[in-house]
């Protein structure tokens, strides 16, 4: 027996929902240090030009999915008439399994450094870093300390998806955005009123050059931009089978790009410029969030109350993705089984539990868990689903959805069935050819 599927109770409670799973660690972890890998404003830039023509579609074909099969993950593909939509939907499923977990355990990382700075703000000294994995080989501790933390998160969401759509993840949506966005402009002033702060904001978005925008690049911001506006054929095809009939998807995708944009910008303009003004290095890479950060922190005067504010913030961002990580996995068990959705939770739960002991062992094994999970199976579920979308379900289907005739749905259609496609073979391509066959250089 099927249970009744909620939908979303307001406009602006949807908005910020899905602005929700948009921002997480793609923005304010990933974006930072990929600026500093790639240079800083050609690749900023491009990013923005990517996230508002390529992503506002992508949005839109993954809602219109997910709105018109009334299916998420598991469903959703074998109802659009994808050959084989069955097996993608239960393969995809499958990948989230494995990148809620990993993704859980950095979620757990950055509640610790957030307990860190919290008390160091009052005087009383954590190591942060002992949470995170070795390099290599096995430590006790690190292990330890992650699944208090990781089993802390996963309680936290299982608490925030029991109590149903609007009750739970509509409402968390609706305070946690806003406070981080109120978190966020008291880090930018803090850091722009730091004595050599200018230096950061010109080499973040002042230093434009065509020479700098490389095809090397372009892919890699193209690559953020379905990374970070959670595209893949899963979070936003789940969340899109929340909607009514009547929201008006065109605008709402609009404000969703440009919400989650406008979250990175703003947590560059928090981190560029304290970087620069304490001379430390943009593009310390993966590490610049949990190693060069709470050096800023440590040497800055009142360091511990904005460092506990930003890893407060980031963790507010980072668990309303995660907990729609989790909400796919339910959604996917209740529509498709027989067990109630407090059944599932409890299911779903001790299952990413138990994958996340993996990645949990060391970098080495996090990081092929990432490149794997994360950055080249997201495009392949974003292709997927846009292909679904685009040529498998029935053109005045997609027509309808998409909403009123003019040149608007016109060009959106195009870009649904050829530019989108199109741009994400090329980042599938990319990543295939240096992350994981390490064929050409990255950089």
């Amino acid at each position: 027996m099927t249970e009744v599927r909620e939908h979303f109770a307001s406009r602006l409670g949807t908005i910020l929902t899905m602005v929700g799973v948009a921002v997480g660690l793609g923005n304010i972890w990933r974006f930072p240090y990929l600026v500093g890998r790639y240079g800083g404003a050609a690749f900023v830039a491009f990013y923005v030009l990517v996230a508002l023509v390529i992503g506002v579609p992508a949005l839109l074909a993954e809602w219109t999915l997910g709105r018109h099969t009334g299916r998420g993950t598991l469903g959703a593909f074998q109802r659009g008439r994808l050959p084989g939509g069955r097996f993608v939907g239960g393969a995809l499923f499958c990948v989230v399994v494995a990148a809620t977990a990993y993704y859980t355990n950095v979620v757990g990382w950055v509640l610790y450094f957030a307990l860190s700075e919290l008390l160091s703000s009052i005087g009383i000294a954590l190591d942060a870093s002992a949470i995170l994995p070795p390099e290599t080989g096995v430590s006790g501790r690190s292990i330890l300390l992650q699944v208090a933390c990781t089993g802390v998160v996963i309680a936290s969401c299982a608490f925030v998806i029991d109590r149903g759509l609007r009750a739970g993840i509509e409402r968390a949506s609706t305070v946690i955005m806003p406070t981080l966005f109120v978190i966020l402009v008291v880090l930018i002033v803090r850091s722009l009123t730091l004595p050599g702060a200018d230096e950061g904001v010109r080499w973040f978005i002042g230093r434009f050059a065509w020479r700098d925008l490389t095809p090397t690049v372009m892919v890699a911001a193209m690559g953020q931009a379905i990374f970070s506006l959670s595209l893949g054929g899963t979070f936003m095809v789940t969340y899109g089978s929340y909607l009514p009939a009547g929201t008006p998807l065109r605008t709402s995708a609009a404000w969703t790009a440009l919400g989650d944009t406008t979250a990175g910008l703003m947590a560059g303009l928090v981190i560029f410029p304290a970087v620069f003004a304490f001379g430390l290095s943009p593009s310390s890479g993966p590490g610049l969030l949990f190693d060069t950060l709470p050096r800023v922190f440590g040497q800055m005067p009142g360091g511990g109350l904005f460092g506990a504010l930003f890893f407060v913030g980031l963790f507010g961002a980072a668990f309303l993705s995660d907990v729609a990580a989790l909400e796919v996995l339910i959604a996917g068990v209740v529509d498709n089984t027989a067990l109630t959705r407090r059944k599932a939770i409890s299911l779903m739960a001790a299952i990413v539990g138990l994958v996340a002991l993996v990645p949990m062992i060391n970098l080495k094994i996090f990081v092929a868990w990432d490149l794997t999970f994360g950055s080249g199976m997201q495009a392949l579920g974003a292709l997927l689903s846009v292909l679904t979308m685009g040529w498998f379900v029935q053109r005045a289907t997609l027509l309808e959805q998409l909403g009123d005739p003019g040149p608007a749905r016109r060009i959106l259609v195009t870009c649904i069935r050829y530019v989108i496609p199109a741009a994400m073979l090329t980042v599938g391509l990319w990543w295939l050819l240096t992350d994981l066959l390490h064929l050409l250089p990255t950089v």
